[in-house]
């Protein structure tokens, strides 16, 4: 499978699995100006293949609901930076471009959680400050580690049966 067709594929991906086109002759004319814009970037060129996939293959390690959503959001910025930098006057880009924002506005802030987990990458375990917080903090992590989602669920359905409001 080419590049293209993993551009392809991965922006199908994104658009069908938030529910934005269950019509598919969107997708089709979404397919039309995907087409055109292979064409403007030359996407056929053969050193398009070197090194294989830059998007598809970071989704493979994304399993979860919320997790994909976080990584595709990324995605989507990406692309949308990518167009942005790109002839607006041309209507498939202004369409693809349209498209991509109106997913963006479903998708969770990426951007906010990268920079937490690069904060946690940040943090020198070596200071004893530090060492003393996480300490202190070590039972409420491991608690939310422990918590299922059925146990979540069984705390409010207990709460909303105490609760005669």
């Amino acid at each position: 499978m080419t590049c293209q067709t993993y551009s392809l594929l991965i922006l199908s991906v994104i658009m069908i699995y938030f529910g934005r086109f269950g019509n598919s002759s969107i997708l089709a004319h979404l397919q039309n100006d995907i087409d055109q814009l292979k064409a403007d970037f030359n996407s056929s060129h053969s050193d398009v293949a070197d090194g294989g996939p830059i998007f598809t293959e970071k989704l493979i390690n994304w399993t979860e609901r919320n997790e994909k959503r976080i990584i595709l959001s990324q995605i989507v910025s990406m692309y949308l930076e990518m167009l942005g930098n790109t002839d607006r006057s041309k209507a498939h880009i202004r369409h693809i471009s349209e498209e991509l924002y109106t997913l963006k506005k479903s998708l969770p802030d990426g951007l906010k959680k990268l920079k937490d987990l690069k904060d946690l990458e940040k943090l020198q375990m070596s200071d004893l400050k530090i060492q003393r917080k996480a300490v202190h903090e070590l039972f409420s992590v491991l608690q939310k580690l422990v918590e299922t989602p059925t146990s979540l669920k069984r705390k409010r359905s207990q709460y909303q049966r105490r609760c005669k409001c």
